[in-house]
Parts: C-alpha cells; sequence; structure tokens
C-alpha cells in the first residue's frame, strides 16, 4: 500500500470536479471554502469547471478527466478535494491511465458519495491510499467543522484517532452565516445483534454503495485481487447509502457477498443511511442481517459515515482497528504498508 506524502501548512490543495461542479447559487459557499481553507494555512487551486453545472456534470467527461489528470500531474500540488459528489463520476473512469498513475507519485484524494467511485478504483488498481471523507464544499460554511477538520488531519499524519461524535443531525443549508450543522440527534453506533461491547481490525475499504456497486464485475472494482494481496491483515468495510431504500441496501449487499467482495471481512461499518425508507416492513437493520448474517462478523450501524453530518475520515488502505462499547467508538488508523 502506498500512502502519499504527509500534508503540510502552505501546500496547495487542488479543487477539480470530477462529477458535479457548483452552480452560479452556491458559489458565495465555494469562496467561502477557499477562505476557511487558506486560514488553515494552505493554498488553494481550483480547475476551470468546478463552477459549472449542466444536466448533474461540471463538463463533459473529457474535460473532467483532464482537469483531474492536470491536477495529479502537478508536483506542487499535495492534495485533491472535490466539491462533492454527483451523478456520473464513471463516465471519467475509462479516460483516466491507470497504470500511469500507479507510476506517480500518489496524492490524497479526499471525498465521499459519487466521489468515492474514483477513489474505491484508485485504491484497489494502484494501492493508493485515499480518504472516504470531507468534501470541498462542506468547508464553506462560516467555519468548518471539526469533523471536516479532521480531513486536514487524516492527511498530516501517519497514525490518526477519532471517536464517535456526541450527536448529529443536517446541513444549515447553504446559508453560510449560520452554523455550519444543526445537531439535535444523539450518536449512538448500533450493533444489529444488541451486543454490548466489539473490537475487530484490519484494512479498511468501502465507500459509497450507491455508486461503487455499479463497479461489480467491471475493470476498475478488482476486489479478489486486492484482499488475497492483503488477505493476512483482514479486512473492515465502511460503506453508506443515500437514496436507497432498505430492499436497495440488501440487494446491493447480497451483489457484492456473492461477487466474493467480503472475503476475508473482520468487520463492518455503514454510516447512518441518507434519503432511506423501510420496505414493507423490512428495514435497514433486516438488510443488514440479510446481507452479512451468514459471514458471522461484527456489524455496527448508524456510525458516523457518509452523507449525514458529522462525519468521520476513513482512509481506504490503511491498517485500523474499532473499539465500540456502549454506543461509542474508537476508530484508530495508521499508514502500513
Amino acid at each position: 500500500m502506498r500512502f502519499p506524502e504527509l500534508l503540510r501548512c502552505g501546500d496547495t490543495i487542488g479543487v477539480c470536479a470530477p462529477s458535479a461542479g457548483v452552480p452560479e447559487n452556491l458559489h458565495t459557499r465555494l469562496d467561502q471554502a477557499i477562505s476557511n481553507v487558506e486560514a488553515l494555512g494552505y493554498k488553494v487551486m481550483e480547475t476551470a469547471s468546478v463552477r459549472h453545472r449542466i444536466k448533474c456534470v461540471s463538463a463533459d467527461a473529457q474535460t473532467r478527466a483532464d482537469e483531474f489528470w492536470a491536477l495529479y500531474d502537478n508536483p506542487s500540488v499535495t492534495a485533491i478535494i472535490p466539491p462533492w459528489g454527483g451523478e456520473f463520476l464513471m463516465d471519467v473512469l475509462p479516460l483516466l491511465d491507470f497504470a500511469r498513475l500507479a507510476e506517480l507519485a500518489p496524492k490524497w484524494i479526499c471525498g465521499y458519495s459519487d466521489m468515492t467511485t474514483l477513489t474505491f478504483a484508485l485504491t484497489l488498481l494502484c494501492d493508493i491510499a485515499t480518504i472516504h471523507g470531507s468534501n470541498f464544499m462542506n468547508m464553506g460554511y462560516a467555519h468548518i467543522h471539526e469533523s471536516d477538520r479532521t480531513a486536514f488531519e487524516a492527511m498530516s499524519a501517519p497514525r490518526i484517532v477519532q471517536h464517535s461524535a456526541p450527536d448529529w443531525g443536517d446541513y444549515a443549508g447553504g446559508d453560510i452565516s449560520k452554523n455550519i450543522y444543526s445537531f439535535t440527534n444523539e450518536s449512538r453506533w448500533k450493533p444489529p445483534d444488541g451486543s454490548r461491547q466489539l473490537s475487530f481490525e484490519g484494512r479498511m475499504i468501502g465507500g459509497c454503495m450507491d455508486t461503487i456497486c455499479k463497479l461489480i464485475g467491471t475493470c476498475y472494482a478488482p476486489v479478489s485481487d486486492f484482499l488475497e494481496k492483503y488477505k493476512d491483515d483482514g479486512f473492515i468495510w465502511t460503506l453508506e447509502s443515500c437514496e436507497m431504500s432498505a430492499a436497495d441496501i440488501y440487494r446491493s449487499l447480497w451483489h457484492m457477498k456473492i461477487a466474493g467482495w467480503f472475503q476475508y471481512c473482520n468487520g463492518v461499518l455503514y454510516g447512518r443511511p441518507a434519503g432511506y425508507s423501510d420496505t414493507q416492513g423490512f428495514t435497514l437493520t433486516d438488510a443488514l442481517e440479510s446481507g452479512f448474517g451468514e459471514l458471522n462478523v461484527p456489524i455496527l450501524y448508524d456510525a458516523d459515515i457518509g452523507h449525514v453530518p458529522p462525519q468521520m475520515q476513513i482512509i481506504n488502505g490503511a491498517y485500523g482497528r474499532v473499539e465500540y462499547l456502549d454506543g461509542r467508538a474508537t476508530v484508530t488508523q495508521e499508514m502500513r504498508a
């Protein structure tokens, strides 16, 4: 596993939009994000299509690929963080030279939602550690929330320890004068079987199920090869979903399991699902138990991962350990080759 150079104060963070760009009514929030990140001591380099959105994307697929490549091939850029995810990042994958990417010095790529289409593929194909974590627009409120600020810490240290949040909620909307989030719900991670205490470890791997499951059977998701390469470590799958019902989640987990993705699995973290609904009495816990039950591995759901804030920064490729007790969890990740 190859880990990018640690991020340092004064380094340049590139912002490109390989999926959706930022519409005009949210340019002020993007400007605030740039200002906030610069206030942390970093430089920001923005590509030409970031402030455009037409039919879900920032530009045509070739332009999006070219702008990503321009940042990745630029030695002055240390990390790349998109404004957010979107819908159609998969169109960019055939236009990227992954063999060439594997030869270059790795850079940090951080993001969630559709951005995990790329981060997942990069880790599997190139043995490059990537971050399933905060997007750049998360930084665009009156201040950067501590959970999003941890993205920079994850890129800056060989080991990071994160604790589950005390509460969770939703976004405050586009008004940058408001507090960044509105957290009104107590946060408790939950095991479907009611276990009071759990502990498991392994290589971290995962992403947004809505998008990474579309890669099953393609050349962009050689999961079996990856699992065999690091099988001695075992794996922690870190998953979340957006716009999926309980039935959708189970169907996707079934697909992943039949494809062999959960071989050598030591445990599962499942984020609070966004856009979720039960299906005729079939619930999220039903989906998780149906999808993972026969594997007999520990599962925690309602974890701080993905679309519903706050979120942890999960490093694909890092060696992780999860310790859980009575609704609270600690996730430790280290850069182990």
